[in-house]
């Protein structure tokens, strides 16, 4: 329904410099001078631990090694995780570097702002809603119309069965702050379907808005769509029918203490 997606993995730093938590406090501001980096990663027996930065060198106690200056709670990224997810967590967090890692925590690549801004100008695909026109259009033989206009939240029918909390959380800043990108719903018949932007749509119910800025494809006619027939199967009618996961982080987005953590307790 949507066009490509860009992931980390085509946009990532693959060969990154890294130290060890054993690396010298001088070596590493000379690494700093020479490459005009201001930070590295820090990796033990092939895991990322944590991250040494400028700001930790001139802001804490003087140590001699990295282990005593390195920041350990890092928040890291799954190859596979979308631009569009790494570049709102980067937001959020306040962070414009994010290490990314593999299924074993070992360091693959790092993600900066600057690689978001490439991943946006390389992008050449049309936009997810004209996409998603075309393809109705293609699929049902049809004309459709599209419209940019508030839909009432309680019109809104989901057709997807789960949210996590923490998208929610950034959902609900960036309506507030006036951030959010429209939902994109199709009208079918009288029926209001939600097609994308769950977390901004459950967002603005949380919030109690009374509607959400939507691009609204008017397919003319009444046509019950499969993602209706899949989410009246799962019994997805209204947002209470959604579950939150409330594990207050991405599927693909993790924290270096939480992996150490589970590392620990496999190897118990």
């Amino acid at each position: 329904m949507a066009g490509k997606k860009s992931y980390v993995k085509d946009y990532m730093t693959k060969n990154v410099i890294n130290v060890t938590p054993d690396t010298k406090t001088d070596d590493v501001i000379n690494l700093m001078k020479e490459s005009r980096h201001n930070s590295y990663p820090v990796v033990d027996n092939g895991k990322l631990v944590g991250m040494i930065t400028a700001f930790d060198i001139i802001s804490k106690e003087w140590a001699d090694t990295v282990k005593d200056l390195m920041t350990r709670k890092l928040v890291v990224a799954n190859q596979d995780l979308t631009i569009n997810d790494a570049s709102r967590v980067m937001f959020r967090r306040g962070i414009s570097r994010m290490p990314v890692v593999d299924g074993n925590g070992a360091l693959v690549g790092i993600i900066t702002n600057t690689d978001m801004v490439r991943s946006h100008i390389e992008r050449s695909t049309p936009t997810k809603v004209e996409y998603f026109k075309k393809t109705m259009e293609q699929l049902y033989g049809i004309k459709t119309t599209l419209k940019h206009m508030p839909v009432e939240t309680n019109k809104l029918r989901p057709t997807q069965d789960k949210v996590y909390a923490d998208e929610l959380e950034g959902r609900a800043y960036e309506l507030e702050k006036g951030l959010a990108e429209p939902a994109i719903v199709v009208k079918s018949g009288n029926r209001w379907i939600l097609v994308d932007g769950h977390h901004r749509a459950v967002a603005s119910k949380q919030k109690g808005y009374e509607t959400v800025d939507s691009y609204v494809v008017d397919l003319g006619q009444d046509i019950k769509l499969g993602m209706e027939k899949t989410a009246d199967r799962a019994g997805i009618r209204t947002f209470n029918d959604i579950e939150i996961i409330d594990d207050d982080k991405h599927p693909l987005i993790a924290l270096t203490e939480s992996m150490q953590d589970q590392a620990s307790e496999d190897d118990d």
